[in-house]
């Protein structure tokens, strides 16, 4: 990218703190398709001149996944970590593009000390829209059929269902909803750790099951909201063979896109 993202450690050095802190999450730095998501959020937070920061090397998992898979002193020992590390930057205000990040660290924190404002992507660049902050024009998407696969643990978790299709809409596409979709959307299948591990034996691996359902509108983009989402929604576009025809991209993607970044 051409232009330098700071780290809180430089920030501080300078006596400074940024409005926001972007919580990269262990997909968007590590994961070379989530690192896409990663960059097209820091390049409209650049554009718009937000000033947020890293934590770079001092960040690690949330523990979300240990926690999901039943091990909940692991979980407590990565979530204390991080909490030593937030309240030392006397952090305030986080932003994540990762739904599980989002929960555990809006939810599952306080308990053990670490009381921050926690938003997901889709409800920070909704906020910075309606303060007229952020402009989107959606020429490049006008009249494309999307259809928005609704994240657990941003939906049927905390009850967001309004920021990602709001900014959404502002593309000027046709929205099509799926049948199962807000509080009665189907999971992709990779929630509660079920990333990490092979399915069971049944007869449709849930992405399958989900894909198809995306797929039945003939859109020409799934527009998701978390990078675990996005993994299995292209792995069933690609067991479809469409992944020439319909794209899967986050949200955050198909607004840079649309804005030439």
């Amino acid at each position: 990218m051409d232009f330098n993202i700071k780290t809180m450690a430089e920030y501080a050095a300078e006596g400074k703190a940024p409005e926001v802190l972007f919580w990269v999450g262990c997909a968007g730095s590590f994961d070379d398709r989530a690192k896409k998501i990663t960059k097209a959020f820091c390049k409209i937070l650049n554009k718009i001149g937000v000033e947020f920061a890293v934590l770079g090397q001092e960040e690690s998992c949330t523990g979300d996944p240990a926690k999901r898979a039943g091990n909940e002193f692991v979980f407590q020992m990565m979530a204390l970590t991080n909490i030593e590390v937030l309240n030392a930057y006397e952090v305030k205000k986080i932003v994540t593009a990762c739904p599980h990040c989002f929960n555990t660290l809006k939810n599952e924190y306080p308990s053990l000390g670490g009381h921050f404002d926690v938003v997901h992507h889709t409800q920070f660049l909704k906020t910075l829209m309606e303060e007229g902050r952020l402009k989107i024009e959606g020429g490049a998407f006008k009249g494309k059929k999307i259809t928005f696969h609704d994240p657990c643990y941003l939906g049927r978790a905390n009850g967001e269902y309004e920021a990602p299709r709001m900014l959404l809409e502002k593309l000027d596409a046709e929205l099509v909803e799926m049948k199962r979709c807000k509080t009665n959307g189907l999971c992709c299948g990779a929630g509660g750790a079920q990333m990490f591990k092979e399915p069971e034996k049944g007869n449709k691996d849930i992405n399958i099951e989900r894909t198809e359902e995306a797929l039945s509108f003939e859109p020409k983009v799934i527009a998701t909201g978390c990078p675990f989402c996005n993994t299995m929604m292209t792995d069933g576009v690609k067991h479809f063979n469409k992944n020439e025809e319909v794209a899967v991209k986050d949200i955050v993607e198909l607004l840079a896109e649309a804005d030439d970044l």
